[in-house]
């Protein structure tokens, strides 16, 4: 454990008796008792996690659209309002996804990325790379003076807007996928600030960015005001639900964004020569990117799925990438990559403990903003 990285809210897990756990070399909160609790809280009411661990990247200079025009998968052009915000792919030149992660369009010359944990220093070595390559002499932040707090729930924006009422006319109104800054002088309490109506759980809200010498006093009032802490179980549980990718399980640098469901990430339309665009256009999509429900006998499941199940379908074998106990739906439900022949309506057969038992492919995401998508009848 002492070699792991702390987040700036390290000493508040600990304070509330979170069960800690290594993510990917930081020591991070699993959950701070009921992980039931802290999923029926954000799909009711509101809920905050921990997301400090994630990487805020500021990209300055005068080519800085050009170089995300050549970086990343989706098209930056898309990207004209100060805020707005657009989810992308990072690719390698054969078309592996190198990460997933979130660009903030801020200003003409000023761009801000938000990275995952695990691939943070590979993502900035490989933009230091590219940077140097093209010549577009941008200068690259890692912001590691900022930590980040994710308010999720239906109730989750009014409950900051409770504790940040300066915020409440600027924010009240932004569509999802969108952000705004609040200088210093702002919220003088918390230091500068930036609210993003972004998020990982299906469910509204914002993720904070607020400077690491803040950010324990901002999550103690956020406690105050009702906010329920929630750990990384309940985060998957949730983002599973929504139909949500995680690094490292459902994509990673041998897969194409095409075959994990993220083509709808990736820009073709237009002329631009982003890395790894030749080699999905020469390969195509090779599989299909589905959701499983497990068939219940005699009312029960009789098992979960678990990344790394076999898939027997009618047109060859596929993989579970991702899998769970659905709390909201009471139910044993999973991402898998299966032949392109694999079509949502179909049964298919998951090994489990090298037992097969039936399956029903469904088209992703299972819940959203409360409410089950799949028809389990």
């Amino acid at each position: 454990m002492t070699n792991l990285q702390h987040t700036p809210l390290h000493a508040a897990h600990l304070a509330l008796n979170a069960r800690m756990v290594d993510f990917g070399g930081w020591d991070m909160p699993v959950n701070y008792g009921s992980q039931i609790d802290e999923h029926r809280a954000v799909r009711t009411d509101a809920g905050m996690f921990d997301v400090s661990h994630m990487r805020v990247v500021d990209f300055e200079g005068e080519a800085v659209r050009q170089f995300f025009c050549r970086a990343i998968a989706n098209n930056v052009d898309k990207l004209t309002t100060p805020g707005k915000a657009l989810y992308s792919c990072l690719l390698q030149s054969d078309g592996g996804v190198i990460d997933d992660l979130i660009v903030y369009y801020l200003s003409e010359t000023s761009f801000r990325v938000v990275v995952n944990a695990g691939t943070a220093d590979k993502d900035i070595a490989w933009f230091g790379q590219l940077n140097a390559q093209g010549e577009f002499n941008l200068s690259i932040t890692p912001r590691g003076d900022l930590g980040i707090i994710a308010m999720q729930g239906p109730n989750a924006r009014e409950k900051v807007w409770q504790v940040l009422p300066d915020t409440r006319e600027q924010t009240q109104d932004i569509k999802p996928f969108n952000a705004v800054q609040f200088p210093e002088t702002h919220a003088s309490k918390y230091g500068e600030l930036m609210l993003a109506r972004t998020g990982y759980t299906g469910e509204d809200g914002f993720e904070i960015v607020v400077p690491a010498t803040h950010i324990e006093t901002l999550w103690n009032v956020l406690r105050e005001a009702g906010v329920k802490p929630a750990g990384l179980g309940v985060r998957d549980t949730l983002r599973l639900e929504a139909g949500m990718n995680l690094y490292g399980q459902d994509m990673d640098e041998t897969v194409s964004p095409l075959d994990a469901g993220l083509a709808w990430t990736v820009d073709l339309k237009t002329p631009r020569d982003f890395v790894g665009r030749s080699a999905l256009e020469a390969n195509g999509s090779q599989a299909n990117f589905v959701g499983l429900v497990l068939i219940k006998e005699n009312g029960r499941a009789c098992g979960v799925l678990r990344a790394h199940q076999k898939v027997v379908t009618e047109h060859g074998d596929g993989e579970i990438t991702s899998g769970t106990f659905s709390p909201s739906m009471q139910e044993s439900i999973a991402f898998a990559r299966v032949p392109t022949g694999v079509a949502a309506g179909d049964t298919v057969q998951v090994i489990i403990r090298d037992k097969p038992l039936p399956a029903r492919v469904v088209k992703l995401p299972f819940v959203r903003n409360g409410k089950v998508l799949v028809d389990l009848s």
